[in-house]
């Protein structure tokens, strides 16, 4: 790599990594990147590398806020585990095409949610999603990131926020938290199918750790979730256009 994509991509991650951790559909914003300069048949395997770092320092930051709803969140690492694990296998195999043309109109949905129902995202409320479906729900959004990655921030959010009753902040914190778990298994699937390039992938990872400790921190501020529901809303709207573009 080239100095100038070596920079590229330390800020690609910088902006991944806060958008990330505040909303999700940072890795729009990755994923070009990282085609032109890698190849676009390694992209998704590479970013996972960025994924699992960015995770990791946001954790800490959460954390460091006291924002992580531990006892919530524990249960719902298992189902989303297995699906990301099933998700990263089959994206080994198949193409990602069918993928982002339902995940663009899915986090448009997401989206309008957002903001024609500003009070369930900004406050906790009484979960709605009870068993089976909140193990079947969190199973198809972890198989839907080990496939492919980009925007599971969304709809995390979508499940833990309305569907369990979380305000955004707690939300954040726990979607970022179940990223982290599963993180290294997919990683580790995507190496083993010789689809990563480790030195891309460390690079645009560590200027996604600087981004995501800096959204981290920021997050768990009093009054942060009307800001972020904005974040989420733009960040939704945009990796949903780049997505029905490159379909």
């Amino acid at each position: 790599m080239t100095w100038l994509e070596v920079l590229l991509l330390a800020a690609g991650g910088l902006a991944t990594g806060f958008i990330n951790t505040v909303a999700g559909g940072g890795s729009v914003i990755a994923i070009p990147l990282l085609a032109g300069i890698v190849g676009p048949s390694i992209a998704n395997g590479t970013l996972r590398i960025s994924i699992l770092l960015q995770s990791g320092a946001a954790v800490a930051g959460f954390q460091k806020g006291q924002a992580i709803p531990w006892k919530a969140a524990l249960p719902l690492m298992v189902p989303t585990t297995a699906g990301a694990v099933g998700g990263a296998w089959t994206a080994t195999v198949v193409s990602a095409g069918f993928m982002r043309t339902a995940f663009a109109i899915a986090v448009l949905l997401v989206a309008l949610t957002v903001f024609i129902g500003p009070s369930r995202w900004v406050n906790p409320a009484e979960p709605r999603l009870h068993e089976p479906w909140r193990s079947l729900a969190f199973t198809a959004i972890g198989f839907y990131g080990g496939f492919l990655q980009a925007g599971i921030g969304f709809f995390l959010l979508l499940a833990l926020v309305p569907g369990l009753g979380m305000g955004l902040v707690r939300g954040n914190a726990a979607k970022t938290l179940l990223v982290m778990i599963h993180a290294p298994l997919v990683l580790l699937l995507f190496a083993r199918a010789d689809q990563v390039d480790w030195y891309a992938g460390l690079v645009l990872g560590l200027g996604s750790v600087a981004g995501a400790l800096a959204a981290s921190l920021l997050a768990v501020r009093e009054g942060a979730a009307r800001w972020i529901r904005w974040v989420v809303v733009l960040a939704a709207v945009g990796a949903a256009i780049h997505m029905l573009i490159t379909a």
